[in-house]
């Protein structure tokens, strides 16, 4: 593909929208909302990376001059003197007002999360163009972030009843999602995403683009873990040596050492290579052992697991009277999704297991397995500035009340007592109820006006 051309990032049939308003328009104003969805709330992120990337960047003649070529050709109209007005009044930049929630926020579904407007009469449409390019941008990080997050809770909530202390939480899901989404672009903004509610990830990309857009130095940790083409290398006859050779390699005081355990028969590893003929080595090598099972059923698999490790290293009974292994961690990365994690750790816990002991990678569940429906996000125009007066715009489907819109200019409330979230008309009646208007602007004219930190993300959706 060319070089990136913000004009051309859109949907075809957006070019002949600047024909199709009334005589006389002047402003759009929109807005972008969950509708619903898997989830009741959201945990909004990843619009600091849009606008930095490609939205912070002027148009140029050459952009321009492309973009007429293509959509002459394509079939559409072009509006190349409303572009070249762009470029020449507003040296290419946008003239746009965008306001959003702070990144991190936990907001309840049907509430606006980012508004955009025009700040130029001349090019008023340009806050439906983008709508493409800007929707994308928040829902899929902001899915990938929402799910992140509610595991998370589920993983807390087994934690805070049967380990000693939640400081283990960080690092109980791993992002292992990198070679299961679209692109590498999907899985830097994904990984990325999954980041704010946790530490641990082989997703590359996603822990650089922390840093490249949130400027966080380093936002995840891994450690040296096998895989199958490393074990089945020595052949089956030299599983022993292939585990001997990890702890050689990595089995430091204080490393963790993670090594999958099922080429051949998990079970058989677990209780007669790890727990009899290398059990020595790994305690005497100081290091914690990570076994991963790659196959079967999760709950059932870690489960077994565990008791062999049990009968072989022991285990330790915490303050909650829950056994905790010595020497030994279960990691559980195929087939890991919200509920089988739920009902791994149901099950260890039924059967007297710490969820200390168990870890978990996601992969396609994590980055992939969810589309703009999940969540059903949409981003609606809600009112025209037309012959110099507002008014409102909406949509109100008789076949499907679930995509009415909302009308007016829009802003997002939280009351100063309650913490209740409540979508509202802008500007905020001065009488109105005790509530502080939560949207800050973050982009005007081609300017960010607001960044976050990625450590400000973490800690406002910690404390959500």
């Amino acid at each position: 593909m060319n070089a990136y051309n913000l004009i051309l990032d859109t949907d075809s049939y957006k070019a002949s929208h600047w024909l199709q308003y009334p005589p006389g328009t002047e402003g759009l104003f929109s807005y972008i909302e969950s509708r619903g969805g898997d989830k009741d709330k959201t945990l909004f992120f990843g619009l600091q990376m849009y606008l930095k990337e490609y939205l912070s960047k002027p148009i140029t003649q050459a952009m321009i001059d492309e973009a007429e070529a293509f959509f002459t050709a394509h079939g559409e109209p072009f509006n190349r003197e409303g572009w070249e007005y762009i470029l020449k009044r507003h040296n290419g930049y946008l003239p746009i007002r965008i306001k959003a929630v702070p990144e991190g926020s936990i907001v309840p579904v049907r509430n606006v999360l980012v508004t955009v407007e025009s700040t130029d009469p001349v090019v008023f449409w340009l806050p439906t163009y983008i709508e493409t390019a800007l929707l994308r941008a928040v829902w899929y990080p902001t899915t990938v972030a929402t799910n992140s997050w509610f595991v998370k809770q589920v993983i807390r909530k087994y934690l805070e009843e049967t380990a000693d202390d939640i400081s283990s939480l960080p690092f109980k899901l791993h992002d292992f999602g990198a070679r299961g989404v679209s692109s590498r672009e999907s899985a830097a903004i994904g990984g990325a995403a999954h980041l704010v509610n946790f530490m641990g990830s082989d997703t590359i990309s996603g822990t650089l683009a922390a840093k490249a857009y949130y400027n966080e130095p380093m936002a995840a940790y891994s450690v040296p873990a096998a895989e199958h083409s490393s074990m089945t290398a020595w052949g089956r006859l030299g599983e022993e040596d292939a585990y001997r050779n990890m702890l050689v390699q990595f089995g430091k005081p204080g490393a963790i050492v993670s090594v999958v355990s099922d080429t051949y028969d998990i079970y058989h590893a677990v209780d007669h290579i790890w727990g009899t003929a290398l059990k020595e080595e790994v305690i005497q090598s100081g290091a914690m052992l990570v076994i991963r099972p790659d196959s079967g059923d999760p709950s059932a698999v870690v489960l077994r697991i565990a008791q062999l490790v049990e009968a072989r290293f022991g285990a330790d009974i915490n303050r909650k009277d829950y056994k905790v292994l010595k020497h030994v961690r279960i990691l559980q990365g195929d087939g890991v999704n919200e509920k089988s994690i739920e009902a791994v750790l149901a099950n260890l816990k039924e059967n007297g297991y710490s969820a200390e002991n168990a870890v978990f990678g996601m992969g396609g569940a994590l980055l992939q397995q969810l589309n703009r429906d999940t969540q059903k996000f949409a981003m609606k125009s809600s009112a025209a500035k037309i012959n110099g007066v507002w008014q409102e715009i909406y949509k109100d489907p008789v076949t499907d009340t679930g995509k009415r819109s909302k009308r007016g200019k829009l802003t997002l409330v939280r009351h100063q007592t309650t913490g209740e979230y409540k979508t509202s008309v802008y500007p905020i009646p001065k009488n109105g109820p005790n509530s502080q208007e939560v949207l800050i602007p973050v982009f005007e004219n081609g300017n960010i006006l607001k960044e976050w930190t990625f450590g400000e993300v973490r800690q406002t959706a910690l404390n959500a």
